[in-house]
């Protein structure tokens, strides 16, 4: 299949950028390392990650070019952690590595999970886009023998007993540290980030597409399912930001007890935010960026929004919300250089007392309200799913022109997205495959078929 393109973009330029990052193993093609940065060598960006190359795997597959993506899957699958063991130091079985590389003697792949992270942290995100990306392989190609191997299947059921065994936690949504997804720093983002319950959520639906019908699968399939729901009315109903909600909680009472206290999380009234009354639309809504006891993080993140809109976990109103939002407040979230990871930033005293005066997450820059082309595809996906364009056109449009002349950055820092990130490194595959396939989609949308989920907007209803 020919390179099909909105006209926004030099793809050829961008492809072969792209295709430099290809890495071999075996005489195949298995990934793509996160750049090409001649500056860059010293660190783990030589490195094949698998967050990294989900939208460089999206881009092959709509053009037709499914070798790579079926490689790397073989390739991560025989990486996946197998061994059940006590040692908290060794990864849990099931889980699939953060990222991998070729060994010098070019003989073996030497798979990381989390040992050589910043701060040592297991990426729990790599699993869920793992079983998203199996999930679009399948459907994109057709090929449904390679999910149904004994192999694939026993890694399905690895990564699902991972995320729903027993555990301390009763809630249907997943605990993570700092550090254990994109936001790789402290960001005040630990115990349940909303891109983590995203994604979560997106892989319990793949997993119920790919599970076979087997009495080994059966008891996998109802506790999917069962959760699916649990989660959905979760997360629905409790991170839902909109003026009517925030009307119900500034009159919140605290230190209600049993099944019927209508403040389920104990918040207290006064943590609304001064900025937030002031910013958020009316109409126009969005999911907070994490939810525990007494505590809600009412900052924006821009892919646990989008993730919500192409899992279906944000169906129907909530969608439209959500892209009324940020239409609303494109000034803020997208700006020069689309789009910001989150708003607004931690500035002053929070930015020390929640990074650690953290040099990287100085406010707006880096994870800290930078600003990152990659996230184009999931905001082209999004209103594709919606039958718009009216955000992605201008904001493609600005980076095609903006970004081969800045080498392709990782990220851009200023309220406005106006600058180069401080720390950012150049060609940065997943900043190219992303530009990409977001020019892809407005040319032609028909990947939404795998790439997006159709909304699923019942849920079980789960007391709190």
């Amino acid at each position: 299949m020919g390179t099909v393109s909105s006209g926004h973009l030099d793809t050829g330029q961008a492809r072969s950028l792209m295709e430099a990052a290809v890495v071999r193993y075996g005489g195949e093609p298995v990934g793509t390392i996160a750049c090409t940065d001649p500056d860059a060598a010293t660190l783990n960006y030589d490195q094949v990650f698998v967050r990294d190359f989900v939208p460089v795997a999206l881009y092959y597959l709509a053009e037709g070019e499914p070798a790579m993506v079926r490689h790397f899957l073989e390739r991560t699958r025989e990486l996946q952690a197998r061994k059940r063991s006590m040692d908290c130091y060794r990864p849990g079985a099931g889980l699939i590595p953060a990222s991998f590389k070729v060994a010098e003697d070019g003989r073996s792949l030497i798979p990381d999970f989390g040992g050589h992270a910043i701060g040592r942290v297991a990426a729990v995100d790599a699993s869920l886009w793992w079983l998203y990306l199996l999930r679009a392989y399948t459907r994109a190609t057709g090929d449904r023998e390679l999910a149904a191997t004994p192999a694939f299947q026993e890694a399905i059921r690895g990564i699902l007993e991972l995320c729903l065994i027993s555990r301390f936690d009763m809630y249907p949504t997943l605990l993570v540290p700092d550090g254990s997804f994109m936001v790789d720093r402290r960001l005040g983002v630990y115990g349940y980030p909303l891109e983590v319950q995203a994604l979560f959520f997106m892989a319990l639906r793949a997993a119920e597409e790919l599970l076979g019908d087997g009495p080994d699968s059966r008891p996998y399939r109802e506790a999917v399912a069962d959760r699916l729901g649990k989660l959905g009315h979760y997360v629905r109903t409790y991170y839902w930001l909109d003026f009517p909600t925030l009307n119900r909680m500034y009159r919140y009472r605290t230190e209600e007890y049993g099944d019927n206290a209508v403040n389920a999380f104990n918040v207290v009234p006064d943590s609304i935010p001064a900025w937030l009354l002031e910013w958020l639309p009316d109409p126009g809504g969005y999911l907070a960026g994490n939810l525990g006891p007494s505590r809600m993080d009412f900052r924006f993140f821009t892919q646990g929004n989008l993730l919500a809109v192409l899992s279906g976990l944000a169906g129907g109103s909530q969608a439209r919300s959500i892209l009324t939002l940020i239409e609303a407040r494109a000034e803020d979230l997208i700006g020069e250089m689309a789009m910001k990871l989150c708003y607004p930033a931690l500035e002053g005293q929070d930015w020390r007392t929640v990074t650690g005066s953290d040099p990287k997450n100085v406010p707006w820059s880096y994870h800290n309200g930078g600003s990152w082309p990659v996230f184009l595809w999931l905001l082209a996906a999004a209103e594709q799913l919606r039958g718009a364009t009216a955000l992605t056109e201008p904001a493609l449009a600005a980076a095609a022109e903006r970004l081969p002349g800045r080498e392709w950055p990782e990220y851009f820092d200023g309220q406005r997205g106006q600058l180069v990130g401080k720390q950012a490194r150049r060609f940065q595959t997943w900043t190219v495959a992303g530009v990409l396939l977001a020019d892809r989609l407005l040319a032609d949308p028909s990947s939404l078929d795998w790439i997006a989920f159709a909304d699923d907007i019942a849920g079980e209803k789960c007391a709190i």
